[in-house]
């Protein structure tokens, strides 16, 4: 199954895809939780439930009418992975880490898909990094490597867009990953029921710029899998329904290639994972 957050004339609800058209989750169940993270929180069974109701019909909705939101929009945290690909350590000529290296996205920083990615004014060097989102689905603490895909809900595309000036001000990073509108999320959460963890790790994951395919790697490629993301941060905080754990980007970065490319306004970046889904957004200069 895959659903995502989304936003009608009537207010944000959330959809379940069809095919062709999107199921208003409010025509099929009016009792539960408009907000995708609420709805995680009831627990794996509210989701099984889901699937089997939207077989039986609901509202369907012209995707291309909906506004896509965040896949969580207001998740309680957002962990982002860094230098987890050794194709994205070797073009930076960095360590390879021995410990996952994170930082964290506050929740003003993302965006849907279809929306626009946000180039600040401060800044004409605005980086894509297309990586796999993981959306946790259960409350876990100290989760072993072995049982850690029993706490996923599902996957998601995530462009992990930064300023690059920005990130090198100082040694911690995080400033140059926060700017409005440069996290993009979705469209879809892809439920774990769909891919069992040999396909997830076989998916391959590709990053366009206006066509152009600029990073291609398979999902198993991590330093780090996700299995030791979901042991290590879990021993760090207890994880919650709708934290998202962002798996890391991989070689083939702008910033590190000759010459630089950049977005810039008028670009249209795509990050696609086979079974996951399609993001796509264009970019827009923030207004002065």
């Amino acid at each position: 199954m895959r659903i995502a957050s989304i936003v009608t004339s009537e207010g944000p609800c959330v959809g379940v895809d069809d095919g062709d058209s999107v199921i208003d989750l409010r025509s099929l169940a009016p009792e539960l939780p408009a907000d995708l993270r609420r709805l995680l929180q009831l627990g794996p069974e509210a989701l099984a439930d889901i699937g089997r109701r939207a077989r039986t019909g609901g509202r369907r909705l012209d995707p291309e009418r909906v506004r896509f939101l965040p896949v969580i929009p207001g998740p309680h945290a957002v962990w982002c992975a860094a230098l987890n690909y050794p194709t994205h350590v070797r073009e930076g000529n960095w360590e390879r880490p021995s410990r996952p290296p994170f930082f964290l996205r506050v929740a003003g920083s993302l965006c849907g898909h279809l929306e626009p990615i946000v180039q600040p004014t401060v800044s004409e060097r605005l980086d894509y990094e297309g990586e796999l989102a993981v959306v946790i689905g259960r409350r876990a603490r100290h989760v072993p490597m072995a049982d850690a895909y029993e706490v996923i809900a599902g996957y998601s595309c995530f462009n992990d867009a930064s300023v690059r000036d920005w990130q090198r001000h100082t040694a911690q990073i995080t400033s140059g990953k926060n700017f409005a509108a440069t996290g993009a999320f979705g469209p879809w959460l892809t439920t774990v029921d769909e891919l069992a963890e040999n396909e997830i790790e076989n998916a391959e994951l590709t990053t366009r710029l206006n066509g152009t395919v600029m990073q291609r790697t398979k999902i198993g490629e991590m330093i780090f899998g996700i299995p030791e993301l979901i042991n290590y941060l879990s021993t760090i905080s207890e994880l919650l329904p709708g934290d998202v754990i962002v798996t890391g980007t991989p070689g083939g970065v702008g910033a590190r290639r000759t010459p630089q490319v950049f977005m810039n306004p008028g670009d249209l970046v795509e990050v696609e994972i086979d079974r996951v889904g399609l993001l796509r957004n264009p970019i827009v200069r923030e207004e002065s």
